[in-house]
């Protein structure tokens, strides 16, 4: 296998996220059960196609030309000697004019700018390599427009005296927000290891400050070998600045698991059933190395609650004209070409179309993957809970004993306003009376009573004319659109 090729894959490898077979959830499950299917496409179909291509058409010819002109060289050697020709392939004057010689010559150049079926097979992994790392950083392709060598970054532009313009506005950015629950895992022996956040330190309105991280703490950990539970506690906060210097500024989130699968096993040296929970072997990642139950829990861990990521809306039309822009300004390089001659230029264009037709099926498989987050995305959502929230001085005083019975809802007067509970429920209905601007929320009482409640307006949006939503913006934006 060249290198082109091995470092082209481990690129594949990244673009369908293997990095991330440790994550169970969202569109990483789907990954994972396509896991197998995507392995046989990087490592087998895809080389297959790229060597059937090479040997067909005017690449195999150009192949051929420099074979007939290997074969030709160990001629000349063994009729003429090896003085003949000289350590650069030179053939000597005085061979010029014999059959064999006009024949070498003539091979040779049309040799010249021909390319051998392995520099044919490295040009093609390069150029791919080259195009699909431009556009993928970090698990997200970014729309940096990058059209050629002599203008690093261009933008569209139709002709506005002034353009506003942002790289990603063709694409949804999906902040997952910070969600911690206590997170746990069950070991082949029966162990259960428990991830316990004992502290958070988040973003308050959302204020954007230093960028947090999970942190392990193995010297705090607890084995309960009665009961066979492990609980190891977290805290989730920025780095100090000696962390920062210990884990370093490039993907410490990592570094810190590193340390906290390193450091774990001494905790639990005494007990082997603790230790065999850390430190069995749950997979082997792409090069062979063993992950252990640990590290692969703790990474889902920590990834799933940090997961900010872009969807592109149309991902497939993106890289596809962004190809197109690739092939004209790197392939086809005219310089080159015109340096070659016509008799190389089907070559040229043969290995133009290999390059498009493997980077179009490439293209493909990545489109699928985001078109199908995009669709989860994009899909409505269902309101999981509505309530109003009413004054009391537009409810019918029939309703008025069912709302004086109802603890819950003096409770939340009790703790919102500080308004003191008589007691009874005629001391209740007489206070409800007196003070018609208390606000009932219909959270607290039975769906019977709120159809009834709701039924007896005739102009409910008249009388509710305040909306909270809580959603995520996208959603409750599109939400509101229809209305408003």
């Amino acid at each position: 296998m060249h290198d082109s090729q091995a470092k082209f894959q481990q690129l594949l490898r990244e673009l369908f996220q293997f990095d991330s077979a440790d994550l169970d959830f969202g569109i990483y499950r789907i990954m994972n059960h396509k896991r197998d299917v995507i392995e046989r496409f990087i490592t087998v179909e895809l080389p297959q196609e790229i060597a059937a291509a090479l040997d067909q058409g005017a690449l195999a010819e150009q192949t051929q030309l420099q074979q007939e002109l290997a074969e030709t060289m160990r001629q000349i050697r063994e009729t003429l000697g090896d003085a003949a020709l000289d350590a650069d392939g030179r053939l000597a004057t005085a061979y010029h004019a014999i059959p064999l010689g006009k024949k070498y010559l003539e091979l040779q150049a049309k040799a010249a700018s021909a390319r051998s079926h392995d520099a044919q097979e490295a040009a093609v992994y390069n150029h791919l390599y080259t195009f699909f790392s431009r556009y993928y950083q970090e698990g997200d392709f970014i729309s940096k427009r990058r059209y050629s060598k002599h203008a690093r970054y261009a933008i569209p532009y139709n002709g506005e005296e002034v353009m506003l313009y942002w790289a990603n506005h063709d694409q949804y950015y999906v902040k997952s927000g910070e969600y911690f629950p206590d997170y746990s895992y069950r070991a082949p022996n029966g162990v259960t290891v428990h991830f316990k956040l004992q502290a958070a330190d988040v973003e308050q309105n959302n204020v954007k400050g230093d960028k947090r991280f999970f942190l392990p703490q193995p010297a705090a950990s607890a084995w309960d070998a009665a009961a066979g539970v492990l609980v190891i506690p977290c805290v989730y906060r920025p780095l100090t600045p000696a962390e920062v210097t210990r884990y370093g500024k490039n993907n410490p989130q990592e570094a810190i698991i590193a340390q906290t699968v390193a450091a774990m096993p001494a905790q639990v040296s005494h007990d082997a059933r603790a230790l065999a929970a850390l430190t069995a072997t749950r997979r082997t990642d792409a090069k062979g190395n063993p992950i252990t139950y640990l590290e692969h829990h703790l990474r889902q861990y920590t990834r799933r609650n940090t997961s900010d990521f872009f969807i592109h809306k149309d991902l497939a039309g993106f890289l596809g004209r962004e190809l197109d822009f690739y092939l004209k300004h790197e392939v086809l390089n005219l310089e080159e070409l015109e340096r070659a001659g016509e008799a190389l230029a089907p070559g040229w264009f043969a290995l133009l179309r290999l390059i498009k037709r493997v980077g179009a099926r490439i293209i493909a498989f990545l489109a699928q993957i985001e078109e199908f987050q995009k669709r989860l995305w994009e899909k409505r959502k269902f309101v999981t809970a509505s309530f109003y929230c009413v004054r009391v001085g537009v409810i019918a005083e029939d309703f008025y004993a069912e709302i004086a019975a109802n603890d819950a809802q003096w409770q939340t007067w009790q703790r919102l306003v500080a308004l003191a509970d008589p007691g009874t429920p005629a001391q209740r209905t007489r206070l409800l009376q007196s003070h018609p601007s208390l606000m009932l929320d219909t959270r607290h009482f039975a769906p019977d009573f709120v159809d009834r409640l709701l039924a007896t307006f005739a102009d409910l949006d008249g009388w509710t004319d305040g909306l909270l939503v809580h959603s995520e913006n996208w959603q409750a934006l599109n939400l509101l659109g229809e209305r408003y």
